[in-house]
């Protein structure tokens, strides 16, 4: 485990909470998503994509890549929840976003109301029971961020994910 990660991290790699992102491909499929995983489907017309530039907070579009049997993986918006101790941070990682509301069941995941803040063309949930280790070259573009506040609910609802589990052992 790396020293410089905070402590919120260092619990979520206790639990085996952080996966590589590819497995937020394999069990969300982009296809069930109001952006099919396509990038005109996310920009408005007038609007660009972010700078390069990712901080907590951030919404960010993950770009394609390659399952591990070949096949090509779809894009898919993810918020950054933290990121490495480092001063320029190439890791960050994340919770995904989905937009099947019907998932809201799950107590694990939470309601994020669109806003221009965010720039989410729905509402959307953010699933806070895993969190994605995300490479600055994995992302496409940000869209969006969440304020501080979300972020720490998103923290305090995987806590709580992660003391219920532990408890249901």
């Amino acid at each position: 485990m790396k020293e410089n990660l905070s402590e919120f991290l260092k619990l979520a790699y206790r639990h085996n909470k952080i996966r590589d992102v590819q497995e937020a491909f394999e069990e969300f499929p982009v296809e069930e998503e109001w952006h099919k995983g396509k990038i005109e489907n996310i920009l408005r017309e007038d609007e660009e994509p972010y700078a390069l530039n990712y901080a907590i907070g951030d919404i960010v579009f993950v770009k394609k890549y390659t399952y591990s049997d070949g096949k090509i993986g779809n894009n898919h918006l993810f918020v950054i929840i933290d990121q490495d101790n480092i001063a320029v941070s190439i890791e960050n990682f994340g919770m995904l976003i989905s937009s099947n509301l019907n998932k809201l069941k799950f107590t694990s995941n939470e309601l994020l109301r669109k806003d221009e803040l965010n720039h989410l063309n729905k509402n959307s949930l953010v699933k806070t029971d895993v969190i994605y280790k995300i490479l600055n070259e994995q992302i496409e573009f940000k869209i969006g961020k969440v304020d501080m506040e979300k972020v720490e609910e998103y923290k305090k609802s995987f806590c709580e994910t992660v003391i219920n589990d532990k408890n249901n052992l």
